[in-house]
């Protein structure tokens, strides 16, 4: 076979025929051939790298589902024959300095965003320097934009987790949320308040604790929720980080979670699985965000529109035992 037929069913394009590219993945085998990454660097200007870059000072920076997240980032890129370049900044102006640096760098051919901001700066930074990303979340303006992102429907799962208390009997929910600079925040906030007043169910201000970010935070908050009159009957929380801390809170009072008040969370951490009981909660498969975020960015580099790259995934309900009917003697 020619050179440049070797090359281009090495690569997997498409205009190589299936059994042509076996024919030379075997013969490479054989060959003990392997690319040398830097020499295509060279040829074709691109590292083959995806980039991702932590941000350290916020309170989780993705780290109770890290591993998950990083395991289908690996998986699908090396399926491509793929990297992945990973940096931590201890703080938003280092963040932007750590992606201006790998750009010029070359470390990487585009980004993963994660924890994507409502008004989000290192959207207009990456697209000034005419480099691809892709969000975990939106903004704003993402679609304005011409963004590609893939997201989580928490808006859906909070407006399920109303149904199914209401379904419970539970009449009077109070809402532990996030920081609203955050869109997760946003859009979980949005569906819950959204689904209260479908179901025609009190949407006063002091059944709503916002920016919220810590176990002690969430701890705090529930204590704030149930200190009200009439009290919540239950409690739905942004996050599971969140959720822990009012289950917490729950027992300082001696009360006793799923039973005098319910409690459900969001993301399906570890933490979560872990308690005792296990909390309600709306699960996020890691793992598949992972890998869906890396196969979108490289055909954004590959070329694909952006605006064909948008796709949302559901959260999915965890039954645990921190949920269940509304104390007979609270029902209205």
């Amino acid at each position: 076979m020619s050179k440049g037929t070797v090359s281009r069913a090495l690569n997997n394009y498409a205009d190589i025929s299936p059994a042509t590219r076996a024919r030379v993945a075997q013969a490479a085998v054989e060959l003990g051939y392997a690319p040398l990454a830097h020499a295509q660097a060279i040829r074709t200007g691109r590292a083959r790298a995806l980039g991702l870059v932590l941000q350290m000072e916020q309170h989780d920076a993705q780290r109770p589902f890290l591993a998950e997240f990083l395991r289908g980032i690996t998986r699908a890129a090396s399926a491509r024959n793929w990297t992945l370049t990973v940096a931590t900044a201890e703080s938003e102006e280092e963040g932007l300095e750590t992606y201006e640096r790998l750009i010029a760098e070359r470390k990487a051919d585009g980004f993963i965003l994660p924890r994507t901001r409502w008004h989000d700066p290192r959207v207009a930074l990456l697209r000034a320097a005419g480099c691809p990303f892709v969000l975990f979340g939106r903004t704003a303006d993402a679609e304005a934009e011409g963004c590609a992102w893939y997201d989580i429907r928490g808006g859906a799962a909070m407006q399920d987790a109303v149904r199914r208390l209401q379904g419970f009997g539970h009449r009077r929910i109070g809402f532990i949320g996030a920081a609203p600079e955050f869109t997760y925040a946003r859009k979980r906030r949005e569906g819950l308040h959204a689904a209260l007043l479908k179901a025609g169910l009190p949407t006063d201000d002091v059944l709503f604790d916002e920016g919220n970010a810590t176990s002690e935070d969430g701890l705090a908050a529930a204590t704030r929720l149930l200190a009200g009159k009439p009290a919540p009957t239950a409690l739905v929380c942004a996050t599971d980080t969140l959720a822990v801390g009012a289950v917490r809170a729950l027992r300082m009072q001696g009360l006793k979670p799923g039973r005098d008040v319910s409690v459900i969370g969001y993301d399906g951490a570890p933490e979560g699985r872990a308690a005792d009981p296990p909390l309600t909660t709306y699960a996020v498969d890691q793992t598949a965000a992972g890998a869906r975020l890396a196969d979108i960015l490289i055909a954004l580099i590959d070329g694909t529109d952006p605006e064909s790259l948008r796709e949302t995934a559901e959260a999915t309900l965890r039954p645990g035992g921190t949920d269940g009917p509304a104390p007979q003697s609270k029902r209205t």
